[in-house]
């Protein structure tokens, strides 16, 4: 398995793992960043529109980006067992079709995956490409709660080839 832009194929798609969503946790996270009542308190929750306490939709991306870092550290750390030198990945130029469909309630299991969507060759940056995917969350039930098409620059294996030999030389 590779990071670089070139051994990256589209549809490919990568399980990140889960995580259960706990009342602390949840109250913790809005406490600090996202302080609305339905986030916050029991009884809001109940009689907001998520009809529970619920995470807030920063909460939830979070941990899906947690996931994802952690699933490409693994990835990386693979690589450097190998003798390989992991691709550099960023900046980001941002997101798309950010949408939370449904709440993340207390005792919420959320998985989350990735899939490669588009891969573009870049012109002003010839060492890197840029990367689209789709990233989902779903709950327990199966229904969708989370998705954000990201985007992200990775180094390109010619570049990084181009580089050892023009060190070496």
């Amino acid at each position: 398995m590779s990071n670089y832009f070139e051994d990256l194929v589209i549809g490919e798609t990568m399980q990140l793992g889960s995580h259960r969503f706990t009342r602390e946790e949840i109250v913790d996270f809005a406490r600090r960043y996202d302080p609305q009542p339905f986030h916050l308190d029991e009884a809001a929750g109940a009689q907001s529109l998520f009809g529970g306490l619920a995470s807030s939709g920063w909460h939830t991306a979070a941990v899906w980006l947690r996931h994802l870092i952690d699933a490409r550290r693994r990835i990386a750390d693979q690589m450097v067992l190998r003798g390989e030198r992991p691709a550099r990945y960023g900046p980001s130029p941002g997101f798309e079709a950010l949408r939370w469909p449904k709440p993340v309630l207390v005792g919420d299991t959320i998985r989350f995956s990735t899939r490669i969507k588009q891969k573009v060759d870049s012109r002003s940056r010839p060492a890197v490409g840029l990367v689209a995917s789709d990233n989902e969350g779903f709950n327990q039930h199966g229904d969708l709660v989370f998705a954000v098409v990201g985007k992200m620059f990775v180094e390109r294996r010619l570049a990084f080839t181009s580089a050892d030999k023009a060190g070496a030389a």
